[in-house]
């Protein structure tokens, strides 16, 4: 029997240590051993002096052979600074020992190599006892991939399982708990399955021993495509490894620190521990050798430190001592990274994270991957014809579903093989594996079988209390240590749950027993009321959905964070044959249940029927059925057959010029803006010409040039010069094969200039930013654009493979000036010299200058519009321009800079408690507020677009093409009416094919709701109760001292006070007319139709403001009905002469963009009208609009203006969030400057 060292718990310790300083851990064992050049016969020893392998090679072994070597490393590390050694047993599992014959010696190498490091570890802190130094015990991935097959032919192949990981891995263990480790170290995982055998493996060995000890986690992203070798994304892994409840994750190896830091960035971000990062000292160089030097290291993790990234630092492949303590050195002053407050929430994983919240709306559970729910893929599973069975699964993500459900139950199947085999095949598909799996069994062994095959954050499907608490507690703990989230059936010991008292009896009990006992995250809990079948005609059934939804509210009310969930097709299934029937019953039903709140439902994703389509008819009679309305619910729904829809088609124009030379036709189209015949204009002009060159140079050039004299002297309008850019790109488009048979001869450039243009990340809104990419081209500057919602890395990265001269930030919403400041602060990091414009109807010169410029050293511009982009480009490409214009820039930004710091911002402001004072008063007790004549949600699917045409508001439509004038006098402007004109027949014509051909597809949910103001607050209520409180929006008010008696507003003002005791009522909507549009923006991208792309993109803008125009009127005078007689034309309309308003968030009267996120929940838009939010609070489609119904005669709309520090300080208490993070979402409003030095860093 060997010594054992037993070890305290060193958790307290180094979790106290992790928030006084950052930690260091040590550099490469096996870049100090290659230092030893030791042969064949050191390696060897005396011990294995005979064995029939050889071992040069096996570093492990040398703890065995030549543990003074691997001391003396060890102590190299610890005096240079290191506070954690990693033990030198990155390859000691018997798998990998296995190349070497020596699975036998694993324990033996595992315990020398903790005991080495921890005598070094205990000698060093006896020494210098105020710091202690910890012993890291590695479990390294191994050379083999449970989650990838070694061979090209048989995806479906694994050289290892999971249970030969988890055997290897706790051999591996024993060893290192042995011989003293402090910590476990699950280390470069590049196939996170390898990981969570290594997980299930110490969780089930400290069970087993009795014992705990702290885990660190570490990935490895294995290039610049920023994934796992498995696949997974830096948040996916996170999200995939949390159940190990780790004191750290990081990523090591693979990259070196520079490139590491977006992912390292991203943990920093997602993960609510302490972060690490061990990075190579750059990629291996020819020789396979290291370049990045101990300075260089130092410099990169010490800025990553400086940005908040990071808890623990040190060294992966070839980094020696010297880069140690030049790392510790460089950390040693800087505080660590204050561990974040993580929302809780339900965070799955396949190769892609989904994050179900608020934002996520219902999450659809594919279920055409169940041999129980499909016929199809039963019998495709039973020939063994796996192939066309992925194909379902694939149809499946790609119709909507955002989770899929894999069951194998069927009385002709091995069902363990064959969910084993389907896994295994899924794996190898990413546009399948980027969702999540849902194991779907009611055996407990083929559960585990799907489980050890899945490599992100699955779900089971399901567990339940039939068998007795024993049981369900045995299986709970098992799902706990595999990392899955769990549904739990209404199922116990009595029989099944078929009322609502006993659903939410069972599940109550089911909830208390995981979280309380077994320690199940309770987020990560699915509760199943059951879904059964009703119109079956047996009456015991006919309350079955009333039950579910009313147990579902009950749940969401008394289970905090627990989710609902259920088989959505089990309820119709006395309908099987009948899919309208059955589709419009799904609808219905999830209609009710949804407004209850469930959270997620097994459902084919491609078939269900949209609410507001069911003919009026037939959905009366399902509702009758789905809520038990009426006896004879069934017999009347059997009356009702299908309805057929059809479509028709639109044609195009003519035209008459057509004798004309070529060089001339093909002028006279761009000037004119004709696109139909430039194809073959352009080859025409080809086979003329000498050189493809020549076409370009001579009538398309000639052509373009007299386009930008009409722009630039205005005699030529926007919507022109998008028209002749599209004429342009068609031609160039034919041209490129032959441009690029010549361009290694050539090696000329034709452009002035190049830029990267980008919408910053969070933001989806890009019709300004593609206007101005169309007029530089037309102006011959090289274009690159690389759409919306780009992160920082990918517009630096593609700026310097493109050697762009410039780089253009666009952004719509106030969110994405906080996204531009990082990006100046990156690109000053990253050493960047080229001009940064600035655009974007949120931005401006002054936050430009103040806000954004100083974080760059080069230029920073702000660009009006597109009419300026030019003349702002050719400037800074002039040779003699360039500097007099960037001085000139500088100067004056340098001016507006000292001109607001000058300023007295709080001079002329209230404090908080003085604006309260100075409230709009209004008289409560002499007027009751109207009650809404129908409460709750109303939804819209597939809103009439005709009744939307003639409240368009055209004004806004002119000005998003730099038209200046109000419609219809813009028409007949002197200037430019000509353009306006022909812009506006465009338009129609467009709009009526939008309308006839259904290009566009509107939706919109609505919803009134009982509410009381609360200070400055908002509550709204689940009933007339007025009890629970479902919802509290946070207001802000207007703080500027008033030269009048005006009140210093706040929404909150518009509602009844709660003290008032008065009734009053707050309603919400979210509109669209933007689904679809993606479909045919991509048509006219392939055509190189700019034009029309911009066009529609301005149409869908103006078709969903007056969507929401239409829907106000129509909660005035139908759903709330306060102003039934209202009877005004649109211009009226237009001009708000009515009742009441419907401000948004994100601007004047509330410019607190996260406010969309409660109001996002409160109307479950993603699921009710199909939009979305992005991290920057941006709405996808982006033509949407948001925002809140006041229905009072004194509401009105208002700017908040500048607030004082005390109230966002009061702000951010009543959001519960910090100062700082409230600074950054009102940052726009703020009278005062913030305290804290902006780390821009920290902004994403």
């Amino acid at each position: 029997m060997h010594d054992i060292v037993a070890r305290p718990d060193p958790r307290a310790l180094l979790e106290q240590l992790l928030d006084e300083r950052i930690l260091v851990l040590d550099g490469a064992m096996g870049t100090m051993i290659q230092d030893y050049d030791l042969a064949e016969k050191e390696f060897r020893g005396r011990q294995f002096s005979d064995h029939s392998h050889d071992l040069k090679g096996n570093n492990d072994l040398l703890n065995l052979t030549q543990p003074e070597i691997v001391r003396e490393i060890h102590r190299a590390f610890l005096d240079a600074g290191a506070d954690i050694l990693e033990t030198n047993t990155f390859n000691a599992t018997s798998i990998a020992q296995a190349d070497y014959g020596l699975q036998e010696a694993v324990y033996e190498i595992n315990r020398a190599g903790a005991r080495l490091a921890r005598d070094v570890a205990d000698d060093v802190t006896a020494s210098t006892p105020g710091k202690p130094r910890f012993v890291a015990g590695v479990l390294g991935p191994t050379n083999r991939t449970a989650s990838i097959s070694p061979q090209v032919n048989d995806p479906g192949f694994r050289n290892v399982t999971f249970d030969d990981l988890v055997g290897a891995y706790i051999e591996a263990l024993r060893g290192l708990m042995d011989g003293g480790a402090d910590i476990v170290l699950v280390e470069t995982v590049f196939d996170t399955l390898n990981a969570k055998a290594a997980i299930y493996a110490i969780r089930k060995f400290f069970v087993t021993r009795g014992i705990d000890r702290p885990v660190m986690i570490s990935g490895t992203i294995t290039d610049a495509s920023g994934r796992t070798l498995s696949g997974q994304t830096a948040e996916a892994f996170w999200n995939s490894v949390a159940h190990a409840k780790p004191i750290s994750v990081g990523l090591n190896c693979a990259l070196g620190a520079e490139a590491l830091r977006p992912y390292v960035q991203e943990l920093a971000r997602v993960a609510g521990i302490s972060v690490s990062v061990h990075p190579n000292a750059g990629l291996p160089n020819e020789f396979g050798g290291y370049d990045d030097t101990p300075a260089y290291m130092a410099e990169q993790l010490g800025e990553f430190a400086e940005s908040g990234f990071v808890n623990i630092v040190g060294g992966c492949c070839g980094t020696t001592p010297r880069h140690i303590g030049a790392i510790a050195d460089a950390v040693a002053d800087l505080p660590a990274r204050v561990r974040p407050e993580i929302e809780p929430h339900c965070r799955l994983s396949g190769l892609e994270p989904l994050t179900i919240g608020p934002l996520t709306g219902f999450v659809n559970i594919g279920e055409r991957t169940n041999v129980a729910g499909s016929a199809k893929f039963a019998k495709l599973i039973r020939e063994g014809d796996y192939g066309a069975g992925l194909e379902i699964a694939r149809q499946q993500v790609e119709n909507g579903a955002q989770v899929i459900d894999v069951n194998m139950d069927e009385a002709m199947l091995d069902s363990e093989a064959a969910v084993e085999t389907f896994l295994r095949l899924v794996a190898a598909e990413p546009d399948i594996s980027r969702v999540p799996v849902m194991v779907d069994s009611s055996k407990w062994s083929v559960i585990e079988a799907g489980l050890k095959n899945v490599q992100g954050k699955g779900v089971v499907n399901s567990i339940s209390l039939k068998e007795g608490e024993e049981a369900f507690i045995e299986q709970a703990e098992e799902i706990l240590r595999y990392g899955a989230a769990v549904v739990v059936m209404a199922f116990d010991e009595s029989g099944q749950a078929d009322s609502s008292e006993r659903m939410v009896e069972i599940l109550t009990r089911s909830y208390r027993i995981l979280t309380e006992e077994v320690g199940f995250p309770p987020w990560d809990i699915i509760l199943d009321p059951n879904i059964f079948p009703i119109a079956t005609g047996i009456e015991d059934h006919d309350n079955f959905s009333v039950d579910f939804v009313e147990a579902t509210r009950t749940i969401k009310k008394e289970l905090p964070h627990a989710l609902i969930s259920g088989g959505i097709s089990n309820m119709s299934f006395s309908f099987r044959g009948n899919n309208a029937v059955r589709e419009a019953m799904h609808s219905v039903f999830l209609y009710h249940a949804l407004e209850a709140g469930m959270d997620m439902g097994i459902v084919n994703a491609g078939q269900l029927a949209v609410y507001a389509d069911i003919p009026e008819d037939l959905r009366e009679r399902v509702e009758d059925v789905v809520l038990n309305r009426r006896a004879d619910a069934t017999e009347r729904l059997l009356e009702v057959a299908d309805n057929v829809k059809s479509q028709r088609k639109d044609r195009g124009p003519n035209l008459s010029w057509r004798e004309q030379p070529v060089a001339e036709r093909l002028s006279h189209a761009l000037v004119e803006g004709i696109a139909d015949f430039v194809v073959e204009d352009t080859e025409e002009a080809r086979l003329a010409a000498n050189r493809p060159l020549d076409v370009i140079e001579g009538p398309l050039m000639d052509g373009m040039n007299v386009v930008g004299d009409l722009f630039g002297s205005g005699q030529m309008f926007l919507p022109q010069v998008v028209k002749s850019a599209r004429v342009m790109k068609q031609a160039v488009a034919h041209l490129i094969p032959f441009l690029e048979a010549e361009k290694e001869e050539s090696g000329e450039s034709l452009t002035k200039g190049k830029i990267v243009t980008a919408t910053v990340k969070g933001d989806v809104h890009d019709i300004g930013k593609n206007i101005v990419g169309v007029v530089l081209q037309c102006n011959n500057f090289d274009v690159v654009d690389l759409g919306v919602m780009v992160p920082y890395t990918r517009i630096l990265e593609t700026a310097k493979a493109e050697n762009a001269d410039m780089i253009g930030l666009s952004g719509l919403i106030t969110p994405s000036l906080g996204e531009m400041e990082i990006v100046a602060a990156e690109m000053n990091r990253a050493g960047f010299s080229v001009p940064l414009l600035i655009g974007g109807a949120t931005t401006s010169k002054i936050h430009t200058a103040v806000k954004i410029a100083p974080n760059y050293d080069a230029p920073v511009i702000h660009v009006v519009d597109a009419s300026r982009a030019v003349g702002v480009a050719g400037a800074l490409m002039s040779e003699s321009q360039h500097e007099p214009y960037v001085a000139e820039i500088a100067e004056e930004y340098q001016s507006l800079r000292e001109n607001y710091q000058g300023r007295a911002q709080g001079g002329r402001q209230h404090t908080l408690e003085g604006a309260r004072q100075a409230k709009h008063a209004i008289d409560w007790a002499s007027a009751e507020p109207p009650r809404p004549k129908s409460l709750g949600l109303e939804v819209f699917d597939q809103y009439e677009l005709g009744d939307l045409v003639d409240r368009v508001d055209w004004t806004p439509f002119f000005r998003t093409w730099e038209l200046a004038g109000t419609f219809p006098k813009i028409l007949d402007d002197p200037k430019v009416g000509e353009a306006a004109r022909e812009l506006y027949t465009d338009a129609q014509a467009m709009l009526a094919k939008i309308v006839a051909e259904k290009w566009l597809t509107a939706r919109a949910v609505i919803g009134i709701f009982p509410a009381n103001s609360v200070g400055d607050d908002i509550e709204v209520y689940v009933d007339e109760g007025r009890n629970d409180v479902r919802m509290r929006f946070h207001f802000l008010r207007q703080q500027m001292i008033k030269n009048t008696a005006r009140a210093n507003f706040s929404l909150a003002d518009f509602v009844a006070p709660k003290d008032s005791g008065v009734a009053d009522y707050l309603g919400g909507f979210a509109v669209t007319a933007g689904i679809g549009i993606e479909d045919k923006l991509a048509e006219f991208e392939a055509q190189h139709d700019d034009y029309n792309g911009i066009l529609l993109k301005a149409l869908a803008d103006r078709l969903a403001e007056a969507f929401a125009e239409r829907m106000h009127e129509r909660v005035r005078k139908e759903f709330w009905g306060y102003a039934a007689d209202e009877a005004l034309e649109n211009d009226a309309l237009i001009h708000e002469d009515y009742q009441g308003i419907r401000p948004a968030p994100g601007y004047p009267a509330c410019p607190d963009h996260s406010e969309k996120t409660s109001l996002f929940e409160l109307l479950d838009a993603p699921g009710n009208a199909g939009i979305t939010l992005t991290e920057g609070f941006a709405m996808l489609p982006a033509a949407a609009v948001l925002g809140f119904y006041f229905a009072h005669p004194e509401s009105q709309y208002f700017g908040i203006g500048k607030i004082g520090r005390d109230q966002v300080a009061d702000y951010a208490g009543r959001k519960g969030t910090s100062l700082e993070q409230a600074e950054r979402w009102l940052a726009p409003n703020l009278g005062y400057e913030p305290d804290n030095v902006r780390n821009v860093d920290q902004l994403n």
